[in-house]
């Protein structure tokens, strides 16, 4: 899974970042009449929307921004969207906020299409004003926007209405097909408020999502959001009811989120209710849903390179991982089966295991321990052997994990 992003790491289009928070042009914040049922509603939409993500910093105030974003366009930094009325969203209406999810545009200014009002702009006006209506009850934080660094020509804000031209469509494809109640209630979860596509969708040459491939995975740096239409899903081993478990709590048989999937668990899907997990789940497996792949082994040609790969899990990863790749409960995922060994791209498999994974809190007790990056115990031949032994062992994947491959990805 992926993957916001969100500290997205991605291209220009990729990240969640509302670029919303300097020059306002009115004066004095407007004043809100909010019911409370609105505003409980609002909070449980921000939540869905995943907006603390990109908007709220490691140690700061919440929604005050700061958050960094590094993309092959420059730097971008997620904004204030608290009431301050100087660096926040203080002076702005329903209207304005609106405008901002639905176009891309504040009061001042044309954003960048690093905020994903490409998918944010099917988000209905009931839904945006009980997000506004959420937003305007925060404490005002004064913290101080930081301009996005990007390189010319992407520094031209200008040109954005010419992208939005050619690229800003009302509606995102579906990657899968169902009419029931439950697919077409997780089809406005997953491509409006969850954006699932800005992550899990390749890009164009001008980081556009490319419609014909929707949802079918996307390059976040060295990071992959993997494909996850109804057949990937199947053939990684998903079901509806492992879906709906690991939204809720980070971790399904399949092992636990990490990297930038880590965050939209704790930040946004674990405070989704039941009935709206089950929706997610459908919208992305379909009404019809594909039957689940069997797990085989692959064998290796060479046998010296499974022999070398066994020797280095058993050195450096049975301990925590399990001699049978069985895990350990409540300290580290097990291999047999697990979703990323079952991808056909191995990036994601390679980077972990180069950098490592930080310790990860999950909803309830459950809590993974640090796993350590082997970048400096192994060569890159050696964590090629180790990778094709985990992917043709546990995952069903061919060993084709070559030694340059593991190169470009240090």
């Amino acid at each position: 899974m992926k993957g916001s992003i969100l500290k997205r790491l991605a291209p220009l289009a990729f990240a969640a970042f509302a670029l919303i928070g300097c020059g306002q042009q009115k004066d004095a914040a407007p004043p809100v009449k909010s019911s409370p049922e609105q505003i409980a509603r609002g909070r449980y939409l921000a939540h869905a929307a995943d907006c603390a993500a990109c908007h709220t910093a490691a140690g700061g105030a919440p929604f005050a921004g700061g958050v960094k974003l590094e993309s092959q366009f420059g730097t971008f930094y997620g904004t204030n969207i608290t009431p301050d009325a100087k660096h926040g969203i203080g002076t702005y209406d329903a209207d304005d906020f609106y405008r901002v999810l639905h176009d891309g545009m504040t009061p001042k200014h044309k954003l960048y299409p690093a905020m994903p009002y490409t998918s944010y702009r099917q988000i209905s006006r009931e839904d945006s004003d009980a997000i506004y209506a959420y937003l305007m009850t925060q404490r005002p934080a004064s913290v101080p926007n930081v301009d996005a660094d990007l390189r010319f020509p992407y520094n031209v804000r200008f040109a954005v209405r010419f992208w939005d031209l050619l690229f800003l469509k009302d509606t995102l494809p579906d990657a899968s097909s169902g009419q029931s109640a439950d697919w077409t209630r997780g089809r406005y979860l997953a491509n409006a408020l969850g954006h699932c596509a800005e992550c899990h969708t390749p890009r164009g040459g001008f980081g556009q999502m490319q419609d014909a491939k929707t949802l079918q995975g996307g390059a976040l740096g060295r990071i992959g959001a993997p494909d996850i239409t109804p057949a990937a899903l199947a053939a990684r081993g998903w079901t509806g009811a492992d879906l709906q478990t690991f939204f809720a709590t980070g971790m399904a048989r399949q092992g636990s989120a990490f990297g930038e999937m880590h965050p939209v668990i704790l930040l946004s899907t674990q405070h989704m209710d039941a009935d709206d997990l089950r929706a997610l789940a459908t919208y992305l497996l379909g009404d019809a849903p594909v039957k689940p792949a069997p797990l085989s082994a692959v064998k290796l040609d060479d046998p010296a390179q499974r022999t070398a790969g066994r020797g280095f899990y058993l050195d450096s990863c049975a301990g925590c991982h399990g001699f049978d790749g069985q895990g350990k409960p409540h300290v580290a995922v097990g291999m047999d089966g697990n979703s990323t060994l079952r991808q056909a791209d191995p990036r994601n498999l390679v980077v972990s295991t180069l950098d490592g994974i930080e310790a990860q809190r999950f909803p309830g007790v459950e809590n993974m321990q640090h796993m350590p990056g082997f970048a400096q115990t192994y060569s890159d031949e050696q964590i090629a052997q180790l990778a094709n032994y985990l992917r043709t062992t546990w995952g069903g994947q061919p060993g084709d994990v070559t030694a340059d491959k593991v190169k470009s990805l240090r």
